[in-house]
């Protein structure tokens, strides 16, 4: 298995096969704490051989830096069919997030584990705007 696309985005779709991404971000820049980012999707596009057919529990988590969840868990279950004549398939995850609330300014970690196993880590940078 590989993960391909790993992204916290504005907004992601899937559509007949095609994962559609827009404005993907790692850093949101606020006057106060908590933050509060009112709508974004976490996009994950993984590949998969013949042999890993069958299904694959996927687990999100959002941490801060204490290594604290903020959010509860994100989990849900892929099933993997390759096609005939073919020697991998995809699959893709859209995780549709409302009010992410960020308590405080520092960096958060948004990992993703496949069978219980990390595979992925993206860091979320929240910082204070400094007026000039």
């Amino acid at each position: 298995m590989k993960i391909e696309i790993f992204t916290l985005c504005d907004a992601a779709t899937e559509d007949r096969g095609k994962l559609n991404l827009l404005g993907s971000f790692d850093h949101l820049m606020a006057r106060q704490a908590p933050v509060v980012h009112p709508a974004c999707a976490l996009a994950v596009k993984m590949r998969f051989t013949k042999i890993e057919e069958g299904s694959h529990r996927i687990r999100v988590t959002f941490v801060d830096e204490d290594g604290k969840q903020i959010l509860n868990a994100l989990e849900v279950t892929v099933s993997v069919l390759v096609a005939p004549g073919e020697s991998t398939s995809t699959s893709h995850i859209v995780l549709n997030i409302q009010q992410l609330n960020l308590p405080n300014f520092g960096e958060y970690s948004i990992d993703l584990a496949i069978d219980g196993r990390e595979e992925g880590s993206l860091p979320l940078y929240v910082s204070q705007v400094v007026d000039r």
